[in-house]
């Protein structure tokens, strides 16, 4: 990839007044996932509107190949495909959809202190969690579940066996797991991520950080882990076999505002990164590079960068703020 000083004459903005939960592409198409409960298809203002959760909001969202699994208020999990189809998958009646998560054609989801999973061939599952869990996230490979939740971690085969739980103590949020499969990240109310390398259970502390991360993406090696909560973003070196232990992480994008948003590119090492005053910013791991693709609000405290979605060829970027702002990068041919 080539990057030059600016790529903001090479967004198109789309105006859709309501804040954006989610960005995606399906079928190559760029999709928002808006607080009202509707899908934006489309890249211009105009788009098609699809209401997914009637009168309800939307909280969490999660892709699955062409299909968008969406979480709401109104307690309802649904998958809806490139075309407009939508199917729901599971009905919490009312309680909200705190964390979804899916791969493969399986989804999962909590609500309250319950986790279910549902594989691709319909079979629901539940579980019991000691807390409420706000993260979810499937593992690379098999039908295998981490669930962060208060006091640490369970790993969890909905089809088999006892879960494993993964002490640490405090409120865990969000969860992530290697592409490799060999450790587990979560962040934490505390303003920290805590980490298992799973192999053997080893701890793993990465601090410092002055507000919460609240968005994790992997490179497409697997070999780093980008995060938000600082005013840059924060990557962590996950290539050894202690992953992060014992390395300094590196900083992409030093701003006067915090990273909200962060998401790889799927095949470089170049990084979007979100912040909360509407920045957007590429920056390349290798030297430090950085070029600007939105410029900040102006006296705009809702401008914050709630997604970003890159899509399979890497080719556009598409982004959402909390005021309703969104657009669509196309990055110029090399």
């Amino acid at each position: 990839m080539t990057l030059s000083s600016t790529l903001v004459d090479k967004v198109e903005t789309i105006g859709l007044r309501e804040p954006v939960a989610a960005a995606a592409f399906l079928g190559g198409a760029p999709v928002f996932a808006l607080a009202d409960g509707t899908l934006h298809f489309g890249d211009g203002a105009e788009g098609r509107r699809i209401p997914v959760h009637e009168d309800a909001a939307i909280l969490v969202a999660a892709q699955d190949r062409d299909r968008l699994v969406t979480g709401g208020d109104d307690g309802r999990v649904v998958a809806t495909d490139a075309k407009g189809g939508v199917e729901l998958i599971g009905d919490e009646k009312g309680k909200w959809i705190d964390a979804v998560a899916a791969r493969g054609g399986a989804v999962a989801w909590t609500a309250g202190k319950v986790a279910r999973a549902r594989s691709a061939k319909g079979e629901e599952k539940s579980l019991d969690l000691p807390s409420s869990s706000r993260g979810l996230a499937f593992f690379p490979k098999g039908y295998r579940l981490a669930i962060a939740h208060y006091g640490g971690a369970t790993l969890w085969f909905p089809n088999a066996g006892k879960p494993e739980a993964l002490d640490w103590a405090g409120s865990h949020l969000d969860a992530t797991i290697s592409p490799d499969g060999r450790f587990l990240v979560t962040s934490m109310q505390e303003n920290t991520l805590h980490g298992w390398r799973l192999a053997d259970g080893k701890h793993m502390r990465m601090a410092g950080y002055p507000g919460k991360t609240r968005s994790f993406s992997w490179s497409h090696d697997g070999k780093w882990l980008a995060t938000s909560g600082a005013d840059a973003c924060i990557v962590w070196p996950f290539s050894g076999k202690d992953g992060p232990m014992g390395q300094a992480p590196r900083e992409c994008g030093v701003h006067s505002a915090i990273v909200t948003r962060v998401a790889f590119h799927p095949a470089t090492l170049v990084i979007a990164i979100g912040y909360d005053d509407g920045l957007i910013m590429l920056a390349r791991l290798s030297d430090g590079s950085e070029i600007l693709v939105r410029r900040p609000a102006q006296e705009d405290d809702r401008a914050r960068i709630s997604a970003l979605a890159w899509d399979d060829k890497g080719a556009r970027l598409a982004f959402g703020a909390e005021n309703g702002d969104a657009g669509v990068l196309s990055l110029p041919k090399p």
